[in-house]
């Protein structure tokens, strides 16, 4: 089992003192022209093992050792306002030895780890075997730092090169920001010269025998088909949208930093259930306005669908970690406190703002309904739903591609991530990319006479999901060196849920900057 988890890049990440976990503390070895040096490299826990190579001296090609021994390395500092001395430092340097003993019976004792004869990297180093009896072995020292407590965080968030994660980040940013300033610079001269011509008395006629979005004013406005479920994504939406920008703006403020674990995901659930008001308010809503007569059925789904859906995949995964017998499997008793979460205070905050929802007056459009739809036209191939919708969730996910490596590397390859403020700016960005787009392609497609734009306008920012999970499969086959099947299963069902999550917030930024969108030109053109 060890000789499997070394080749697999198995790391001891459980080590915590003080709040500060493990720093592995690295050792290059000594050249013909470059004495021995000591490396620290600030990452989350430090590897179980090594394979032997050419390059390293006493190890045979190909055969796994295990690091026994490890020096635990506390670096403290005193000031004089503080009573005592405060640990800003924790790292551990992992050795390889093949222990020997001295002496006979009981009064055998350790001859290669002892206070006159430390350890080092030059004994020979313990080899997996299965005849062998494995001795580990740990020392303790201890190191005076200039670091004060309260920036003993930074070596941890500081030790890599940023230079290129700020470039790129920068880069991408420009290029987002040139086009959607492109975008909004055409579709307002577009828009501009469209309603001239519309409101212009002597081109009345023109205008009428010209096509054009004008046209389905009887039709734009038409009840879409499956409103019901529409109006449950909707408040979805925004119940995760909300979710997130309080908990981004939670951890831009210091209050979800790295060094308090689990914080970050204690903070997403609470604010979830919380925002289960405003989701039911809105499906109550947009579920009034599409003339909907479910509204039971339609605040339960809000209440039950997408959570729903994220517990089938949860659940199914926790119990391929029971059988494995991880210790990162969650245990009973915490699932039954999220379901008491869900049913006992999620569900019956959806209802309460379903309550109010349709307390509310219905919306008013600015056009009315015909009776009878109106046909839609033939569509080139460009203009079809399914090439329409994949080309404008692109431009989100250029948005964010970059910021979501980072945020990868730090989920997956024991990396941390404390860039929120970046974040929280690329996020906006995103929101803005996803009204752009969805707009421009909504514009077009009413621009062909086709009135059937609610969906459409849904999906079109939203398919950025698809491509955000298309990269994690990317990400994984490239990146992560993944051999068992249930962490290939893990792996692709956590990446599942967070496409799902995108798709589900970026289609509803979408969707409501094309509603404005529409009610806004049909308010201020002249219907007869």
């Amino acid at each position: 089992m060890f000789s499997s988890r070394i080749e697999e890049d198995y790391r001891v990440t459980d080590m915590i003192v003080d709040n500060l976990p493990a720093a592995t503390r690295v050792v290059e070895p000594a050249t013909a022209t470059q004495r021995e040096r000591v490396i620290t490299i600030y990452e989350r826990g430090f590897p179980l093992g090594f394979t032997g190579g050419a390059e390293l001296p006493g190890t045979v090609e190909g055969v796994n050792y295990l690091y026994n021994h490890h020096r635990l390395v506390f670096k403290y500092h005193m000031e004089p306002s503080f009573e005592g001395s405060r640990i800003v430092g924790f790292e551990v340097e992992p050795f390889s030895v093949r222990h020997q003993m001295s002496g006979d019976g009981a009064a055998s004792r350790l001859s290669t780890c002892t206070p006159s004869k430390p350890v080092t990297h030059q004994l020979p180093p313990q080899q997996i075997s299965k005849r062998d009896s494995v001795i580990f072995t740990y020392d303790v020292k201890w190191e005076y730092s200039d670091v004060k407590w309260a920036s003993r965080w930074d070596v941890y968030l500081y030790a890599t090169d940023e230079q290129i994660h700020w470039f790129s980040i920068l880069n991408s940013l420009m290029i987002v920001l040139f086009l959607s300033g492109m975008l909004a610079m055409i579709m307002m001269r577009t828009l501009h010269r469209d309603l001239s011509r519309y409101n212009d008395a002597e081109s009345k006629e023109e205008a009428q025998e010209e096509s054009g979005w004008k046209l389905v004013h009887g039709d734009v406005f038409r009840s879409p088909p499956r409103a019901g479920l529409l109006a449950v994504y909707l408040g979805t939406g925004v119940q995760v949208t909300g979710m997130v920008l309080v908990t981004m703006g939670f951890a831009v403020f210091g209050f979800l930093s790295p060094s308090n674990r689990g914080g970050l995901m204690s903070a997403l659930l609470l604010l979830f259930v919380l925002m289960g008001v405003a989701a039911g308010y809105v499906s109550a809503v947009m579920y009034k306005g599409f003339k909907g007569t479910e509204w039971r059925l339609a605040t339960l789904k809000t209440a039950l669908m997408f959570p729903g859906i994220i517990a089938a995949i949860f659940f199914t995964l926790n119990m391929f970690i029971w059988g494995e017998k991880s210790s990162g499997a969650v245990p009973w008793t915490t699932l039954l406190a999220l379901l008491l979460m869900w049913f006992g205070v999620s569900v019956p905050l959806v209802f309460l703002g379903a309550y109010f929802g349709y307390r509310r007056s219905q919306i008013e459009y600015p056009t009315k309904t015909n009776l009878i739809p109106r046909h839609v036209p033939a569509r080139p191939w460009y203009m079809t739903p399914v090439f329409s919708v994949l080309v404008g969730g692109v431009l989100p996910f250029g948005a964010v591609f970059i910021e979501l490596f980072f945020i990868l590397s730090s989920v997956w390859l024991h990396q941390y991530y404390y860039v929120f403020g970046f974040l929280l700016l690329v996020m906006f960005i995103l929101f803005i990319t996803c009204a752009e787009i969805t707009i421009v392609m909504c514009y077009f497609q009413l621009c062909a006479e086709d009135y059937h734009w609610w969906w459409r306008s849904f999906l079109t920012a939203g398919s950025s999901g698809l491509y955000l999970f298309a990269y994690s499969l990317y990400y994984m086959f490239t990146k992560l060196v993944i051999t068992r099947g249930v962490s290939v299963l893990l792996y692709i069902g956590y990446m599942l849920i967070a496409s799902y999550s995108f798709f589900t917030l970026t289609g509803t930024i979408g969707f409501f900057a094309c509603w404005f969108f529409v009610r806004a030109i049909y308010a201020a053109v002249k219907i007869d």
